[in-house]
């Protein structure tokens, strides 16, 4: 066994919220096994909630910013893990034997943009937050 990192991207549509929890997790929970990336097919901005909701924990990923795949620097990924169903359904060719794997999880804005305070939307992030931490916290076992 080679002491290389596992190389992983989080793909999401916009890599505003989701991936970019998921990278910021896997950072500062795997950071010493796993080589992290995220990105989008589009590009949203990055999300100032998940930016705060991820700080309470924690985690600054106040520095990231919103990418495409495209913008990635060339690396042959192990494992491209999509967290939204827009992007496991539009998920783009990647060379070499990637193993790619669907890892939903709801999109805090859409569960948020019904709350009736402030922090009923901030419960909707929250939530999610900590289940991308589970999911992280599994790896690499669940790769």
């Amino acid at each position: 066994m080679s002491n290389e990192k596992l190389k992983v991207l989080f793909l999401c549509t916009g890599n505003s919220c989701r991936s970019q929890m998921a990278e910021g997790w896997t950072r500062a929970l795997k950071g010493n096994e796993i080589d992290v990336w995220s990105a989008g097919i589009e590009k949203h901005g990055l999300n100032g909630t998940a930016v705060q909701v991820m700080a309470e924990s924690g985690v600054d990923i106040s520095g990231h910013e919103s990418k495409l795949v495209s913008e990635l620097p060339k690396v042959l990924f192990d494992v491209v893990v999509t967290v939204c169903g827009h992007a496991n359904e539009n998920c783009p060719y990647f060379p070499g034997s990637v193993k790619r794997i669907h890892a939903g999880f709801d999109d805090p804005p859409r569960l948020a943009q019904d709350a009736k305070t402030e922090e009923e939307a901030l419960e909707a992030y929250r939530r999610v937050r900590d289940e991308i931490r589970a999911f992280v916290e599994k790896m690499p076992k669940n790769l």
